[in-house]
């Protein structure tokens, strides 16, 4: 598998949660009926880790009424055994804390699996060959539509729309990127849309990638996107649930018992919604509403009240979604130099400083968790200004704000996530040198500045909370390659190699916390979940192994064997 291929790749006991778990051993220690005293789960036998600082290995975990009654050694446990206990017997086996993912895309890409899913092509032969296999399955649809194939398989990452009218001449075609920020298109499509060499690049941040003679090449990037899809036919409410039931499967084989939906709009979130009244949502989820580049301060007004009209104990859109830049690969993101391959252009912002910083206040203001996509280091310090106008003005005193992505960094700017309260989430899965890097990052920055991508290291040395997000479909929703990488800074599918910018490797437990404690403090949770201790909220994995006792290069074999999500087994292999 190439490096393309895998890139898609407080702490303190609760006092009252405590007191209920010795209760609950006091009453079967003393042999009352067992279905009164006895545990739900009890899990013992293996190796726990809890991300408790107070206690952080134990030997056994048992479970009543959806929260965590003990943590400790399995004797302990044993007497928590009664007629109706499920008791596991882990052999070996290794429990962590259920596992967060600060930024993913559940819902577009669960859709995006019933499509032409072009996520697995791992060269673009094999692109061509998927895509002709769904034109020819779909031969009735009036569009072919879908995703996920790799920039780097094509020529500066811009397929063409001759290749694509070879494979789809007789309808419109539109399929995205694995980044989210591109998309391919046919002739026909293009026609549609009435794009041509007249057609400007729409502002601020669209590219219509075209040829000498400023016709369209057939390759879309950021707002050009929606020249094309706003042409598409939109999903059903059943296609859209669907979708996200495809991405929930995913999510609890791979451990997952918290997402932070990283954009959604009302569709989205009538299927969070409609999942949750039947029971099968199996993850807590944090939605972050789209916030529009075409609207100010108004709209927060309009996302508050979908807000208010959807949350429940499972559904949050509490969260608000800004796209600072877009993709250093697609010449989108903003930098503070220029681009190597590109003298005197430095990419361009979304939302110009002051604007930034007035979203910000409202949005805070509002009591909205903001939520930054962030790539380039003058994106990433425009961000961090206008989180710091807003810590002035009240101190930090709202919700934990987010950054992702945080690709590029000048280095003054990495102390700020401690100083101003913000979560760095990083997509740790990126942070080694595949075709993406190589072929269309370094060259655009040169050795010097490439040296501050991904530094994670830096950002927890500097106090900062970190949580580990996936960005799925982008990369794989499975935590356990970017652990490794997050170890390694090396392709998980590699044999061997160097690492790269070995000084940003960290250290397992560091990265284990971004999945569990970290993700529960960028959802502002840490007294409810992120770490086995009792009176919190069953949610645990069962792993095949002791990832602590093996080679870091064997990290992404782990697989999930049990999930469960406050007190309910949600997946079992």
């Amino acid at each position: 598998m190439t490096g393309a291929q895998v890139r898609r790749r407080r702490r303190t006991r609760d006092a009252v949660g405590l007191l209920g778990g010795m209760a609950l051993l006091g009453a079967a220690a003393c042999g009352q009926a067992a279905d009164a005293g006895g545990a739900d789960m009890v899990l013992r036998g293996g190796t726990v880790y809890t991300v408790d600082e107070a206690n952080p290995w134990a030997e056994a975990v048992a479970l009543k009424d959806g929260r965590i009654v003990y943590v400790g050694d399995d004797e302990g446990a044993s007497a928590l055994v009664g007629r109706s206990t499920e008791v596991v017997e882990l052999d070996g086996r290794m429990v962590l804390p259920g596992l967060h993912d600060s930024h993913v895309h559940p819902v577009s890409g669960g859709v995006e699996l019933g499509e032409c899913d072009l996520n697995e092509a791992a060269s673009r032969e094999e692109v061509v060959q998927v895509v002709a296999d769904c034109a020819r399955r779909d031969s009735d649809a009036p569009w072919v539509r879908g995703g996920g194939f790799q920039l780097p398989l094509f020529p500066g990452g811009s397929p063409t729309r001759e290749l694509l009218d070879s494979l789809v001449p007789d309808r419109p075609a539109y399929l995205s990127s694995a980044d989210g920020h591109s998309a391919w298109v046919n002739s026909r499509a293009l026609e549609l849309a009435g794009v041509t060499a007249a057609t400007p690049d729409p502002l601020p941040d669209g590219v219509i990638v075209r040829r000498a003679d400023g016709s369209p090449a057939g390759t879309l990037r950021e707002s050009a996107m929606g020249l094309v899809g706003r042409l598409l036919p939109e999903r059903t409410d059943a296609e859209v649930l669907a979708g996200l039931k495809r991405a929930l499967s995913l999510a609890a084989g791979f451990g997952i018992t918290t997402l932070h939906e990283a954009s959604a709009g009302e569709d989205f979130l009538k299927a969070y919604a409609a999942a949750a009244a039947e029971g099968t949502l199996t993850a807590r989820v944090f939605a972050s509403l789209q916030v529009s580049p075409d609207e100010g301060v108004e709209q927060v007004a309009r996302l508050a009240a979908l807000r208010d009209r959807y949350e429940s104990d499972l559904v949050r859109p509490v969260e608000a979604k800004i796209f600072a830049d877009g993709v250093i690969e697609g010449q989108t993101a903003a930098l503070l130099a220029d681009y190597l391959d590109r003298p005197g252009f430095r990419g361009e912002l979304n939302f110009p400083p002051d604007a930034m910083a007035a979203l910000v206040a409202t949005l805070d203001a509002a009591g909205f968790k903001v939520h930054v996509h962030a790539i380039g280091d003058r994106a990433i310090r425009v961000t961090f200004d206008a989180f710091e106008r807003q810590h002035q003005r009240d101190g930090g005193a709202g919700p934990r704000h987010i950054m992702a992505h945080i690709q590029l960094f000048d280095p003054e700017d990495i102390g700020r996530f401690a100083e101003l309260g913000l979560v760095a989430s990083f997509q740790p899965l990126w942070a080694f040198a595949d075709t993406y890097i190589t072929d269309l990052t370094e060259p655009r920055l040169g050795p010097e500045r490439s040296r501050w991508m991904y530094p994670i290291k830096s950002v927890l040395d500097s106090g900062a909370t970190v949580a580990g997000g996936s960005d799925w479909s982008v990369s794989t929703m499975n935590p356990f390659p970017a652990m490794e990488v997050a170890v390694t800074r090396r392709d998980p599918e590699a044999e061997a190699g160097p690492a790269w910018i070995p000084e940003e490797r960290v250290d397992l437990a560091d990265i284990v916390q971004a999945y569990t404690l970290g993700g529960a403090m960028a959802g502002d949770m840490e007294a409810e979940t992120g770490t086995l201790t009792v009176g919190k909220n069953a949610d645990l994995i069962v792993v095949d192994r002791d990832i602590f006792a093996i080679p870091a290069q064997q990290i992404s074999e782990t697989r999930v064997d049990l999930t469960v999500f406050q007190g309910r087994v949600v997946f079992r292999r």
